[in-house]
């Protein structure tokens, strides 16, 4: 290998023309035809361009726009939600940065193009840029090389692969994630171009949908999803085909969900940890373990402030706002985060801790408990609390959380709602909170 190329990584791990990447219209897209896609997006792309704000909704249509951009050199940015003024501030922040979205790879398509694409992309380039959903703050933006992209993805695909029979055939992947979620990148872009996997081209969210897509495709099948989506499939009285692997992330699973998934659906189901700062670092088979096994090579290492995450393929090591607790064999269990403590007048709780004795209420489906008011020294900081329990008052539900909670810690105002207030991948960002909480 030449020291160009050892400097270099692929963009495609499997270049065999004839492997499928994508299941789109009723059919599977072969690597030839999607490389001879690219070319003719890579034809548009403006020359003096720095980066790409991906905006496709079409997950065929992302791929294509995202294999364009790193052949030619652009780091793709990954607004943490697709609305005008966050899509804006994005682009202001990023001074030679373009917008492309579905119309636009459609032109492109119109447009065929013969011309050859770089298939060999700097290791050190800045392949893309996540930000922070808003859950904890104000979003941040967290670069990923290249090289770092490919470290855990490499992870990825050897997890997911564990749960399959047949570890040389084709991997067919459904997600119901948005591919511009750093979470969607990992498992529905990166895979299919570095993972040798292929993607649905859709994005289904209810239950039937999902059926339907499911059954398009060859198996093995793996769905990529997220808890708010399998409890709406558990809940469905919608007959599945046979899954192989499912796979979840973004909020916690707990095991009597994960082992309904399983009987749904069959397969194995595999949680993934990780986080936009660090992209996936460990996993576990939720319906029958709850502790977390860190990928090869990743160290944790416990501070006051959370803990400091190190990789061989990081940068830097990471600090997330995750307690945990270090187990042998390379795992570890989450006991809660830095953030979630809360202090008043010398009494200590945790925010989780009031969440679970929540959901432990018969009637109560769903809860989020929080802060409203931002820190400042000396205040005493109330909290709050959205339940969904249709059929009981937010008093029945007080009367039996002061069960199990000091009353300094009741959340005042406990409102009772019809559905919390989740963005697209199942998160809930404080100002989604917080709006919810003034609506009331």
């Amino acid at each position: 290998m030449s020291s160009s190329e050892a400097a270099t990584l692929p963009l495609f791990v499997s270049a065999d023309p004839q492997r499928p990447i994508a299941w789109r219209r009723g059919a599977p897209v072969l690597l030839a035809e999607f490389r001879s896609h690219v070319a003719s997006v890579v034809a548009q792309l403006p020359e003096r361009a720095a980066a790409m704000i991906n905006l496709c909704d079409d997950r065929y249509r992302f791929l294509v726009a995202y294999a364009a951009a790193l052949s030619v050199g652009h780091t793709v940015l990954l607004p943490s939600s697709r609305a005008e003024q966050v899509v804006a501030d994005v682009e202001t922040a990023n001074a030679g940065s373009y917008r492309i979205d579905d119309a636009a790879i459609d032109a492109a398509l119109e447009q065929t193009s013969t011309a050859a694409i770089n298939t060999r992309i700097a290791a050190d380039m800045t392949a893309m840029v996540g930000y922070t959903s808003g859950s904890t703050g104000q979003p941040k933006r967290f670069p990923k090389l290249w090289r770092t992209v490919q470290g855990s993805n490499e992870r990825n695909a050897a997890s997911i692969r564990a749960g399959i029979a047949d570890k040389n055939a084709a991997v067919w992947l459904l997600a119901t994630v948005p591919p511009q979620h750093m979470y969607g990148m990992e498992m529905s872009v990166l895979l299919p171009l570095i993972g040798d996997m292929a993607v649905h081209a859709g994005r289904p969210l209810f239950p039937a949908d999902i059926a339907a897509a499911l059954a398009e495709l060859p198996r093995p099948r793996v769905l990529v999803s997220t808890p708010v989506h399998l409890r709406a499939i558990v809940a469905s009285e919608q007959e599945f085909p046979q899954v192989d692997v499912i796979v979840s992330a973004t909020a916690p699973l707990d095991q009597p969900l994960a082992a309904a998934v399983t009987a749904k659906l069959g397969g194995e189901m595999v949680e993934m940890f990780g986080s936009t700062e660090t992209c996936v670092f460990a996993s576990r088979l939720t319906a029958r373990e709850d502790q977390w096994q860190l990928y090869e090579g990743v160290r944790l290492e416990p501070r006051s402030e959370g803990t400091l995450v190190h990789a061989p393929w990081f940068v830097e090591p990471v600090l997330l706002q995750d307690v945990v607790e270090l187990l042998p064999g390379q795992r570890f269990v989450v006991r809660g985060r830095s953030s979630d403590m809360i202090e008043v007048a010398g009494k200590r709780a945790s925010l989780s801790d009031i969440t679970r004795r929540l959901l432990a209420i018969e009637g109560v489906r769903e809860a989020a408990v929080f802060q409203p008011e931002p820190d400042a020294v000396g205040a005493i900081r109330r909290v709050a609390a959205l339940v969904v329990a249709p059929n009981l008052t937010s008093r029945e539900v007080l009367d039996q959380l002061a069960a199990g909670v000091d009353s300094a810690f009741l959340p005042r105002p406990l409102l009772i709602v019809d559905q919390l207030p989740r963005n697209e991948v199942g998160k809930l960002p404080r100002e989604n909170l917080l709006r919810a909480l003034r609506r009331e």
